[in-house]
């Protein structure tokens, strides 16, 4: 598998959301410095965009990563400041899903 795009679902307990983000932030730059990683950002629902969208809702948002290869989101997810990430917001997470997906 070449280029792995991730789209992470993120859903906070009610009002937590801040939190959980200000978490994510705190630990992008060490995402960033990680060997394979082309993006890495949080996203929210978009503002004003009209009819046509569904919207995750105030409490979601969505991690939109690019890896260079499976090899590499597999080391990312077993970096020592993923794990420190996810003890940090373990206790605001409702759900979180998570999608590996490729080119098609």
């Amino acid at each position: 598998m070449s280029i792995v795009n991730v789209m992470a679902v993120i859903t906070a307990k009610p009002g937590k959301r801040v939190d959980v983000l200000a978490a994510f932030k705190a630990n992008v730059s060490a995402v960033h410095a990680e060997d394979g990683c082309i993006e890495y950002g949080a996203t929210i629902d978009a503002v004003g965009v009209g009819g046509f969208q569904t919207q995750f809702g105030a409490d979601t948002f969505v991690v939109v990563e690019k890896w260079e290869s499976l090899d590499h989101l597999k080391a990312h997810a077993a970096s020592p400041h993923m794990a420190a990430y996810g003890a940090k917001v373990k206790d605001f997470l409702a759900e979180r899903i998570i999608h590996v997906l490729s080119p098609a």
